[in-house]
């Protein structure tokens, strides 16, 4: 799809905010041997060195288990392993160097590509590497001896932030070495989050072959895949335990483990789309996923516990004509439409979607925020959790009826709409009098 002038100029614009926000702070980006295999990582690593022009601190760490198979299968060894860890003896650890020096010299040579017809021309992009994991021994477990695989014992954090502070990408390999000397087989996954804790960065972005956090659903139709846009650490567990997540154990592993760990935020982006990145970063909607934890809040469906605490959230908005008012027996019978933001015991947020689905529509109503809380995203947190309940129903399009929020649902991207565009029953029950301004909103799969 071609761009107009003018969708080019909107979209700049509404990138700018990002831009503003993304300067100066450091992302960690977790990079499998299966995404760099992929055709699309020269421009992932393009994308890459916009971020570091763009003043993002920068610091890639990449895997190379395919690589590291390839080479074991040319020199005819035979690959051992433990559980899903590779036993790396001393010809394998031959592998292991030469599968990384070599992605991580291709890594280095397209992050300093700047031929005329490349995204990155003319940009001077500083690559650093070197000794900055020191690992320790795996040691022997369960009566195996790893031999050369390890794990992490620290992250040199000064090294790092120099290099960065310097204006340098940070490359990582999944090897690391001891202060005695030995060079030690590491999982990628975990010099990615260990490296996110140790340099307080401010975002984990793991690559993965599917667009985001997919979650494998069988019902009357059979099995489908639903993504997951924004999930909270607590049901991002739950839903690991209920082991129906397809995305790869690494990534799934190192988002909950950065989050868990105090990262602000992880996301989920496809290796195999075409700018995924760049729109996860820049775009309101974003294109993968995002996992971040709340202590103190939990987003949930309501349930008829909740309805007086709802009651009391939408009275001052009703009283003011903001919302139109709901009697305390609509709201029992409605109250499986509703979700709410619970903050120590108390409803500080909610909304409702009321699905049409012979006209795949589904109608966003009562957006409450209370009044002391407002201005931290809330409204927008439940309003993406109806998007995603949305999409696992089948609809298409979100429409709103609204006196006094039209600004804020255009800021959430709705467009305005029309009566006919309404369901014909929705229609019939239009008030004219209170002359309510229609909002739509697509909703993509």
């Amino acid at each position: 799809m071609v761009l107009s002038h003018q969708d080019m100029i909107t979209l700049f614009r509404n990138s700018a905010p990002y831009i503003n926000a993304h300067r100066g702070k450091t992302f960690v980006l977790m990079i499998s041997g299966e995404a760099i295999e992929s055709p699309t990582l020269p421009t992932i690593i393009h994308d890459i060195a916009l971020l570091n022009t763009l003043g993002v601190r920068v610091v890639i760490v990449h895997g190379a288990r395919p690589q590291i198979d390839e080479r074991i299968e040319l020199r005819n060894i035979k690959g051992r392993f433990h559980g899903d860890v590779r036993i790396t003896d001393k010809t394998t650890l031959e592998c292991v160097k030469d599968a990384a020096g070599s992605v991580r010299s291709q890594v280095e040579a397209l992050l300093t590509m700047g031929l005329a017809n490349s995204p990155m021309h003319g940009a001077q992009i500083r690559v650093a590497s070197g000794n900055l994991v020191v690992a320790k021994p795996m040691g022997v477990r369960d009566g195996v001896d790893f031999e050369n695989t390890g794990f992490v014992r620290r992250i040199d954090i000064q090294g790092i932030n120099d290099h960065l502070n310097d204006g340098s990408i940070v490359l990582l390999s999944p090897i690391g070495y001891s202060p005695t000397g030995e060079v030690f087989n590491l999982s990628h996954e975990e010099v990615a989050t260990r490296a996110a804790e140790a340099l307080g960065a401010n975002k984990l972005i793991a690559f993965s072959e599917f667009k985001g956090i997919m979650e494998k659903v069988t019902g009357d139709t059979g099995a489908e895949l639903i993504l997951h846009r924004n999930i909270e650490l607590a049901r991002f567990e739950m839903l690991i335990d209920q082991g129906n997540l397809v995305n790869e154990p690494s990534v799934i592993n190192a988002l909950h483990n950065s989050v868990e760990q105090g990262i602000p935020r992880a996301h989920c982006v496809s290796y195999d789309i075409d700018g995924a990145l760049i729109k996860e970063l820049f775009t309101r909607d974003g294109t993968g996923s995002l996992v971040m934890e709340n202590h103190y809040e939990q987003l949930r469906p309501a349930d008829i516990n909740d309805v007086g605490g709802i009651l009391s959230l939408i009275k001052p908005l009703e009283e003011s004509g903001a919302l139109v008012k709901r009697s305390r027996e609509r709201l029992e019978n409605e109250i499986d439409q509703f979700t709410v933001i619970e903050r120590d015991g108390m409803i500080i947020a909610c909304a409702a979607l009321y699905a049409y689905p012979q006209d795949q529509l589904g109608e966003i109503a009562c957006v409450a925020t209370h009044a002391e809380y407002r201005g931290h995203s809330r409204g927008e947190r439940v309003l993406e959790a109806l998007r995603s309940q949305a999409i696992e129903q089948g609809l298409h399009t979100l429409f709103v009826l609204t006196t006094l929020t039209a600004h804020w649902f255009l800021e959430q991207g709705f467009v305005p709409g029309d009566i006919s565009d309404l369901p014909q029953q929705k229609q019939e029950l239009y008030n004219f009098t209170r002359k309510s301004k229609v909002f739509k909103l697509a909703v993509e799969r």
